[in-house]
């Protein structure tokens, strides 16, 4: 058991060192495709950063304003148009 956990404080120190390397050489993307994949990754986490702040905005207006208003009450709607009789049985 003490072996694994000196390995595993090995295997973090090395990707430690190497994270640090990077950042210290400031490459820290070694091709295209890792900065292609930092891209949507931040672009998906502001996206759903983005809903969450327009539910926010929602729920707060929602609750700040006066709901029973007639403006927010649902008015029944009148049917237009006429009835399609071929669908009758």
């Amino acid at each position: 058991m003490g072996s694994g956990g000196q390995s595993f404080g090995d295997e973090l120190e090395n990707q430690i060192n190497d994270a640090l390397s990077k950042l210290a050489s400031k490459n820290p993307f070694q091709s295209d495709w890792d900065i292609a994949a930092f891209a949507i990754f931040f672009i998906f986490i502001g996206t759903v950063l983005l809903l969450v702040l327009l539910a926010l905005i929602r729920c707060c207006c929602c609750c700040c304003c006066d709901c029973d208003s007639p403006r927010h009450k649902k008015i029944p709607r009148t049917k237009v148009g006429i009835d399609n009789l071929g669908m009758e049985p």
